[in-house]
C-alpha cells in the first residue's frame, strides 16, 4: 500500500464546528464498547485510553455507549455508566485529560431495551423492555413499556445530556443504531404498539423525538446533540429504517425538528450506496435531505467489516483515496474511525501527514486489552 498524498489528506484536517462544539480536524473517533469499566466506573486506564487518542491527533472523541440511569438500560457489569457519583467522577477525569491534549469529546448516551440479558448486570433483576415486548427476532421477551417507562427514559436521557455539560463534555450523542431501545421503536420489526408510539414511520419516531426534545431541553444552546442511527440490527444485518430517500425523509424531519444537530449515520462499509441510482452512502444521504450536518463510519482504512473482528478475524490497512473523494465533494462532514484507532492511537496524526505505510494493521486479540 502507498501513502496517502498528504496534500489529499489535509481535507481532513479542515476544522468542524457546530454549536459551541469545535473539533481541530473532521477525524472522529467512533464510540465502540470495550468493557473495562468493573462496576461501570471508568478508571484512569479509560482515562488515558481516549486520551492517547487525542494526543495522537483525533479531533473528536465519541466515547462507548454508557448507560442511562434505568434499571433494564444495561447488560453488563463493565460497560461504564453515566449516573452516580462514582462514575461522572471517572468521566470528569476523562474529559480533563482529553482536552489537555487538544481533543474534543461526547459521551455516547445507550438504553439497551430488548437486548438485555435477563439476570444480567448491572441490575440483575431488571426486566428487559421495549416498545412491544418482543425480541429482534420476533420472539417474546421482556414486556412492552408502559407510559411511565417511556417517561423515565426519556428523562434519564435528559438527565444524562444535562450531566454531561455539567462535567464539561463538547456536546452529547444519543445511541439511536444498532437495534438498541431508541431503535427498537424506530424499526417496524420490533415495533408492534397501536398507540401514539407505534404505527407509520412517523408515528415511529416520537419516542427518540421526545428524547432529543428533552435533552434539547435540558442543555444550553451552546451544546450540540447527535444522533446515532443505522439500518442495520442485531443479527437483522439487513434491515431497513427507510427503503427510499422519501421514507428516510419521513424519519430524519421529526428528529431535526425536534434539535438534533448531527447524524452519525452508521454502516458497515462507507463506500457501500445507500440508494439505487446514486452513489452517494447513508451519511450522504442523511446530510442531503436533512440538512444537517453528518458523520460517516465503517471500515474506514481497513479491508474488513467489524463484525469479523468478534469472529477472530483481523484486517489488513487499506487505502482511504475513496473517502477523500468523498469529504472533498462534502458528500459527509466527519469520519468516524473504530478498530483502525485501537490498533494505532496515533492513525489520525500519521493519515494526516501522508503516512500511512508506519500505521499499526489491525488484530482481533486487540480487542482483549485496552491500550
Amino acid at each position: 500500500m502507498t501513502d496517502v498524498n498528504a496534500g489529499r489528506a489535509a481535507t481532513l484536517s479542515r476544522t468542524f464546528s457546530v454549536r459551541g462544539l469545535t473539533s481541530r480536524n473532521r477525524i472522529a473517533m467512533a464510540p465502540m464498547t470495550r468493557r473495562f469499566s468493573p462496576g461501570g466506573v471508568p478508571g484512569q486506564d479509560v482515562a488515558d485510553y481516549y486520551t492517547r487518542r487525542a494526543a495522537g491527533g483525533v479531533g473528536l472523541i465519541i466515547t462507548e455507549g454508557t448507560y442511562i440511569d434505568h434499571e433494564s438500560a444495561g447488560t453488563s457489569g463493565r460497560v461504564p455508566r453515566f449516573h452516580g457519583e462514582d462514575a461522572l467522577a471517572g468521566w470528569a477525569d476523562v474529559v480533563d485529560s482529553v482536552h489537555r491534549e487538544g481533543g474534543a469529546i461526547i459521551p455516547q448516551l445507550w438504553h439497551v431495551g430488548v437486548t438485555r440479558a435477563e439476570g444480567a448486570p448491572p441490575v440483575v433483576d431488571a426486566e428487559p423492555v421495549g416498545p412491544s415486548g418482543v425480541s429482534l427476532a420476533g420472539e417474546p421477551k421482556g414486556r412492552a413499556m408502559t407510559q411511565k417507562d417511556l417517561d423515565d427514559v426519556i428523562g434519564a436521557f435528559a438527565d444524562g445530556a444535562a450531566a454531561a455539560e455539567r462535567l464539561g463534555f463538547d456536546g452529547v450523542e444519543l445511541h439511536g443504531a444498532h437495534g438498541y431501545l431508541i431503535d427498537q421503536f424506530l424499526w417496524a420489526g420490533s415495533n408492534r404498539r397501536t398507540d401514539a408510539y407505534g404505527g407509520d414511520l412517523v408515528a415511529r419516531t416520537r419516542f427518540a423525538a421526545e428524547i432529543v426534545a428533552a435533552c434539547r431541553a435540558a442543555v444550553s444552546d451552546a451544546f450540540p446533540l447527535f444522533f446515532r442511527m443505522s439500518q442495520w440490527k442485531q443479527d437483522a444485518y439487513e434491515a431497513k429504517l427507510a427503503r427510499t430517500p422519501g421514507e428516510l425523509d419521513s424519519l430524519l424531519t421529526p428528529l431535526a425538528e425536534a434539535g438534533v444537530d448531527v447524524f452519525h449515520a452508521s454502516t458497515r462499509r462507507y463506500w457501500l450506496p445507500e440508494f439505487e441510482g446514486s452513489d452517494l452512502n447513508l451519511a450522504g444521504w442523511v446530510k442531503k435531505i436533512s440538512g444537517r450536518p453528518t458523520v460517516t463510519v465503517g471500515s474506514v482504512g481497513l479491508d474488513g467489516d467489524f463484525f469479523g473482528a468478534f469472529q477472530g478475524n483481523s484486517s489488513a490497512v487499506t487505502g482511504i483515496d475513496q473517502l477523500l473523494d468523498r469529504i472533498e465533494k462534502d458528500e459527509f462532514d466527519m469520519v468516524a474511525v473504530g478498530r483502525a484507532l485501537i490498533a494505532d492511537p496515533e492513525w489520525a496524526a500519521k493519515t494526516l501527514r501522508g503516512d500511512t505505510r508506519s500505521i499499526t494493521p489491525f488484530g482481533a486479540e486487540m480487542l482483549k486489552t485496552l491500550h
